[in-house]
C-alpha cells in the first residue's frame, strides 16, 4: 500500500542539526517535532549563559542524544564563519540547520528612537543575513542539507504598525526565497517558515491577536513543510490565505486597517 505524501519519514534525514540562535523556543519545538530517530546530534549557538544551558539541558531530557554549543553573537558578522565551521566540525556535518536569530524592537511607525530601530535591522536583517549566506556556503561546499529561515508574516506585507520589524523580516524573507532558487539544483535545499503571533517569551505583555499559535504549532508546521519539501510554510496554516488575500488587498484600502 502506498503511503500518502508528507506522511512518512522526512526525505533526507536531519541526524545533525545546528540551531542558530540556541535558546529560541520555536527552534526547540522544531527539533522536538523531528522523528524520534532524527535530531540525533545538536549544536545550539547562541550567546554563552545560563538560557543557553539551560536550552541544551531541556533537548538532553528529551532524548537528545548529544548536545554542544557554539558561542555566537548575532551582531558580529566577523565571527559568524569561524562559529559555523567550528559547529561542522563538532558534528562531522550539517543536516540541518534552524535560523532563529531575531529581536522584536518597538512597535510603531517612524521609530523615535534610531538607533535601537538600527539594532533590529543589524540582528534580523544583516546578522540572521550572514549566518543564513555562512550556513548556505558550508552546505553547497558539502553537497547537501536544508535551511530553516523563521522569518515571518510580517514579511508579506509590512504595516505601518511595526514598520522596522517588518522590513527587517521581509528583507531576510527574500534573500532566503532568492537562495532557495539558486541552491536546489545543488543538493540545499532553504524553506521559509511564516508563523504570525507566536506566544513566546518575546511576545509576553503584547495582545494575543487572533490566529495565535504556540511554538509546538510552529514546530509542527515546519516538519511537514519538511516533509513534503516546500519553500514556505505559514504557522498556522491557515495563514497562508489570509496573507494572500492582503496581498490583493489595494494599499489605500490596507493602511486603515486597524493595527
Amino acid at each position: 500500500m502506498s503511503r500518502r505524501r508528507g506522511s512518512g519519514p522526512l526525505e533526507t534525514p536531519a541526524r545533525r542539526v545546528l540551531v542558530l540562535g540556541g535558546t529560541s523556543e520555536i527552534a526547540a519545538a522544531i527539533v522536538a517535532a523531528l522523528p524520534a530517530d532524527q535530531a540525533r546530534e545538536v549544536v545550539l549557538a547562541g550567546r554563552a549563559g545560563e538560557r543557553l544551558d539551560g536550552a541544551a539541558a531541556a533537548l538532553r531530557g528529551a532524548g537528545v542524544r548529544r548536545v554542544e554549543s557554539v558561542t555566537l553573537d548575532a551582531e558580529d558578522p566577523a565571527g559568524h564563519g569561524p562559529a559555523l565551521q567550528r559547529a561542522q566540525e563538532i558534528l562531522g556535518g550539517i543536516d540541518l540547520a534552524i535560523l532563529a536569530v531575531g529581536v522584536l524592537g518597538s512597535r510603531g511607525g517612524l521609530p523615535e528612537d534610531i538607533p535601537a530601530a538600527l539594532e533590529v535591522l543589524r540582528v534580523n536583517t544583516v546578522g540572521a543575513g550572514s549566518l543564513l549566506l555562512h550556513a548556505a556556503r558550508l552546505m553547497r561546499d558539502a553537497g547537501h542539507g536544508t535551511i530553516v529561515v523563521l522569518s515571518s508574516v510580517a514579511a508579506e506585507r509590512p504595516r505601518a504598525s511595526n514598520a522596522v520589524y517588518c522590513a527587517s523580516k521581509a528583507g531576510l524573507d527574500a534573500l532566503a526565497e532568492a537562495l532557495d532558487d539558486d541552491l536546489r539544483g545543488q543538493g540545499v535545499r532553504v524553506m521559509v517558515v511564516r508563523p504570525g503571533f507566536v506566544r513566546t517569551r518575546m511576545t509576553a505583555g503584547l495582545s494575543v491577536p487572533p490566529l495565535a499559535s504556540t511554538p509546538e504549532v510552529v514546530g509542527r508546521q515546519t516538519v511537514r513543510g519538511l516533509r513534503r519539501e516546500a519553500s514556505a510554510v505559514w504557522a498556522p496554516a491557515g495563514l497562508r490565505w489570509v496573507m494572500a488575500g492582503l496581498r490583493m488587498m489595494p494599499r489605500a484600502i490596507f493602511r486603515r486597517i486597524p493595527a
